[in-house]
């Protein structure tokens, strides 16, 4: 009867051994590191005017591939369907400058922060006697522009409650409703609206001091202690030999990809 118990017990383990393999051991397999991210972040991830997807993420996601010696494959998500993606095994791994926050940890894991943003406010120099920070925003004739399911989103909602807020699917609608006449304002991430700004000139007003502190960090199914340790020492790697610096200096201090786009 031990025995018999014995065998069950083992049989048991390798049954859930199998069933539960880490997304390492899966992307070995496979030979693939499945990636989901939704272009249109600039400069994490875009698409250029040939319809190739760019950018900060990318570059590193598949110099992440190229260390596990697997192919790189993108899986282009919808930005409020991209959790769902990641939890219905959609994708390995989500690298899509998505910050973390307690609300999205209790559905993933992240690992740890491989860069730090805030939200900023691009104005319509319409308001330039009147806003000089984003609390000046708070007022019921206000219209402030943002992007659904983004911390922008919820932080909008929070800090700007006597506000009128109107979210968009996508950031360059929010924009063209400033550039527009519109709207007061559009509320994002610093990379993204320095861009804007840059793109615009004079057309709109960047308060560049970001009003609140949001680190970025590559989200996985939880429970994987594995994969988890490897993407924190993947991240100690590339900050140490170089590699980050190189394409940070690439994608946020250089512009000439912005050539890609036109």
């Amino acid at each position: 009867m031990l025995r018999l118990r014995s065998a069950l017990l083992a049989l048991a383990l390798g049954s859930s051994a199998s069933i539960h393999a880490g997304t390492l051991e899966t992307i070995q397999h496979n030979h693939a590191l499945r990636v989901c991210f939704e272009a249109g972040y600039m400069p994490f991830e875009m698409k250029d005017k040939n319809g190739k997807d760019i950018g900060f993420d990318i570059d590193i996601a598949k110099l992440m591939a190229k260390s596990m010696a697997v192919d790189y494959t993108p899986v282009n998500t919808a930005w409020d369907g991209i959790i769902p993606a990641l939890m219905t095994d959609k994708c390995d791994i989500v690298m899509s400058g998505m910050t973390i926050t307690a609300e999205r940890n209790l559905k993933v894991n992240f690992a740890d922060p491989y860069i730090v943003v805030g939200q900023t406010v691009l104005l319509s120099p319409a308001y330039k006697d009147k806003v000089h920070n984003f609390r000046d925003l708070n007022n019921p004739s206000t219209i402030v522009i943002t992007k659904l399911g983004t911390t922008g989103d919820i932080v909008a909602k929070k800090m700007l409650d006597k506000a009128q807020i109107r979210v968009f699917e996508s950031e360059a609608d929010g924009v063209m409703e400033v550039l527009n006449g519109k709207a007061a304002a559009f509320i994002y991430d610093l990379p993204l609206n320095a861009f804007y700004k840059a793109q615009n000139g004079d057309k709109l007003i960047h308060l560049n001091t970001p009003f609140t502190y949001e680190p970025l960090g590559w989200a996985i199914r939880q429970g994987d202690a594995d994969f988890l340790n490897f993407l924190n020492n993947f991240l100690r790697q590339i900050k140490g030999d170089g590699s980050y610096d190189r394409l940070y200096q690439k994608w946020f201090e250089d512009r000439d990809w912005i050539t890609a786009l036109q």
